[in-house]
Order: structure tokens, then C-alpha cells, then sequence
């Protein structure tokens, strides 16, 4: 069982990520948490698909493509770390990336048959880890990162914009 990375794994501003993780097997926790995404995404009508809760914030479509693009560079570090890849890694600007992606363009279900594509991927690369890798580290944006935290970095920060969807943009629209 992969266990959940200590302080010192991983870079501070994965914590809050990190933390959303609830306690047990982490493949099962990122299977349960897909059935859940494509349940609330297959929720929101596709004309609300465009919405944003306040000017300056990207549009559901958005935030969908944003958690896709983030979990496949988190498991593109897992990989390369997870095999001894120490090379270092520099960051990425999501906003430069939901910008060039045109989301906006694409359905609520084309997206999420993207984002599930991708999590099954992910969930492949983990299920078939070495218990050896998980302790290997690397550097991201300057962070020194294990691949076991990367794992928990890619759930949290699904859970994390889960919520923000449910509490942010689906409250405003029933306001």
C-alpha cells in the first residue's frame, strides 16, 4: 500500500492538496473520486458549460481542462521520478495553458472523456510502481518532490477543484 507522503516530500504549496487526500489505497481513492468527477460533470447542462462565477475566473469547460492538464504533467514528474529521472523539471503557468487550449470550443462530455482517458492512464502508471519508486525523488519548479507525493499532489487537486465547482460555480448558478 502506497502510504501518504511526510512533510518534507513535497513542496509547501502541495499541502493543502495533500491534506483533502482522505486516509486508505490510493488507486481506489482515485477510482472513486473519477465516478464522482464524471458524476458531477455529466450533472451541469451543457449551456452552463461557459459559465464563471466571477468575471476574472475561467468557465466550468475551463476548470475541467485545467484538471486534465494538470494531472498529466503530475504524472508525466510521477514517471519520470518514479524511474530515477532527477533531471529537473521546471514549472507551468496553468493560465498560459487554459488559454491556449480553447475549452470553451469543446463539450462538457468531450472534456470529461478526456480527464478520464487521463485518470485511467494515471491510474495504470501507478498501479504498476515499484514500492521502490515511490521514495525516489526529483526536482519541480525548483522543489525537491517524491513520486509518492505526486500521487497525493494529482488527488488533491482533483478534490480540489471538485469542491470549488460545487461550492463556487453550481451555488451561483442556483442563486
Amino acid at each position: 500500500m502506497l502510504h501518504r507522503p511526510t512533510e518534507g516530500e513535497y513542496p509547501a504549496y502541495f499541502e493543502g492538496y495533500i491534506k483533502l487526500v482522505p486516509n486508505g489505497e490510493i488507486v481506489s481513492i482515485l477510482q472513486e473520486n473519477l465516478l464522482g468527477t464524471i458524476s458531477l460533470f455529466r450533472s451541469i447542462p451543457e449551456s452552463n458549460g461557459h459559465f464563471q462565477y466571477a468575471p476574472d475566473k475561467w468557465s466550468i469547460k475551463e476548470v475541467l481542462g485545467h484538471m486534465t492538464d494538470t494531472e498529466r504533467i503530475m504524472s508525466i514528474r510521477l514517471l519520470r521520478f518514479g524511474r530515477g529521472d532527477s533531471t529537473p523539471l521546471l514549472g507551468f503557468n496553468e493560465n498560459i495553458y487554459v488559454k491556449g487550449a480553447n475549452f470553451n470550443q469543446r463539450t462538457l462530455e468531450n472534456l470529461l472523456d478526456e480527464f478520464t482517458v487521463t485518470r485511467n492512464a494515471t491510474i495504470t502508471l501507478i498501479q504498476n510502481m515499484s514500492e521502490e519508486s515511490w521514495g525516489r525523488k526529483g526536482l519541480s519548479n525548483n522543489h525537491e518532490t517524491t513520486a509518492r507525493s505526486l500521487a497525493y499532489m494529482i488527488t488533491g487537486h482533483e478534490i480540489h477543484h471538485c469542491q470549488i465547482i460545487k461550492e463556487r460555480y453550481l451555488a451561483a448558478l442556483k442563486s
